[in-house]
């Protein structure tokens, strides 16, 4: 297998575990379990178990992507943090990728990407055919958005309030990430997209500072 043409894209911004591995633009293995905690203990046997399924080691890889949210805090970080270490141990490249831009791939534009958020918010970010500014707004405020169709986790909650159509992903999510991450050419680290401010308090010990 050719080492140079392997991505393995990732991620746990919600509650579930997904990944998949893409060969020169074609689907190897694919993984998605649902789950509300443990993705810390189960995004590396699962990654391992994808490989295998694959006949794929560690060491064929050349590119990692991951999911930088917007989405779980702590599920971000996870992978987040997991893409940075693999990265730096297997001397290979790790780009991250926006669940906005995962869910608007191989879709028609201009359409609204919008990711449920909770407590009647949502994420949204317009593809126009360029993405717009990602941010949160509550369920009141998107009527400003127009009636362009809609993608996500939100998408029915979003058209039921504009009367926009709603347009199914092209790909599993794990998927789509692994193919923007497999085309883009450098850029930073993976860092988490937050959008919203945690609800936390702030230790009262300083945080550990992330490498640039």
């Amino acid at each position: 297998m050719r080492s140079d043409a392997l991505t393995l894209g990732f991620d746990t911004s919600a509650a579930h575990c997904a990944a998949a591995l893409l060969c020169e633009g074609r689907l190897l293995a694919h993984a998605h379990e649902v789950m509300a905690r443990g993705q810390a203990e189960r995004l590396m046997p699962l990654l391992d178990d994808l490989l295998v399924e694959a006949g794929a080691s560690w060491r064929d890889l050349a590119v990692l992507a991951v999911g930088i949210g917007p989405g779980n805090f702590t599920g971000i970080r996870i992978a987040v943090s997991a893409a940075r270490g693999l990265s730096l141990g297997l001397g290979i490249p790790a780009r991250g990728v926006s669940v906005f831009e995962a869910r608007a791939e191989g879709l028609a534009r201009p359409m609204i990407v919008a990711e449920d958020a909770r407590r009647d918010q949502v994420y949204l970010q317009t593809f126009d055919p360029a993405p717009g500014p990602a941010r949160l707004a509550a369920l009141s405020e998107v009527q400003g958005y127009g009636a362009l169709p809609v993608t996500g986790t939100a998408a029915e909650a979003v058209a039921a309030l504009t009367g926009a159509q709603i347009i199914a992903a092209r790909m599993p999510l794990a998927e789509a990430i692994a193919r923007i991450g497999a085309r883009v050419d450098g850029g930073p680290r993976p860092a988490p997209l937050y959008i919203r401010a945690a609800d936390a308090a702030p230790p009262s010990d300083p945080a550990p500072q992330l490498l640039p």
